[in-house]
């Protein structure tokens, strides 16, 4: 398998299966961080429980609610703020080296279907 770098506005997405510690790359308009295999692995399946969660509960709240969500592994801490059609996401890393990043609204859709297939090919 090849490099990955998927990218949008706003957001992008990497993975390299061939690096040696730092496999995958998260990054936000001006800002990125390598992670390693659990980092990523941890950070896709969090974000997507909490936008699972989201979608479980919109038809039981007014459109206009705003949501606070959160999840976390022993590695980081993932965050999911909004309303239900409309979220940002915010993550920190706790393992290790300290980072934080986040994506707005806007970048979260495109975000997360990518997140979904990253390491599918």
């Amino acid at each position: 398998m090849d490099k990955i770098l998927r990218n949008g506005a706003g957001w992008r997405l990497g993975w390299d299966p061939n690096a040696s510690e730092f496999k995958g790359l998260v990054g936000g308009e001006g800002w990125a961080v390598e992670l390693t295999e659990p980092e990523l692995d941890d950070l896709c399946r969090l974000c997507g429980q909490l936008a699972d969660t989201v979608s479980q509960i919109a038809a039981e709240i007014m459109d206009s609610e705003r949501l606070t969500c959160e999840a976390e592994s022993d590695r980081l801490w993932v965050q999911l703020e909004g309303v239900p059609h409309a979220y940002s996401l915010e993550f920190i890393l706790s393992n290790g080296r300290r980072c934080e990043g986040s994506w707005p609204p806007e970048a979260v859709p495109e975000l997360l279907a990518a997140m979904k297939i990253l390491k599918m090919f």
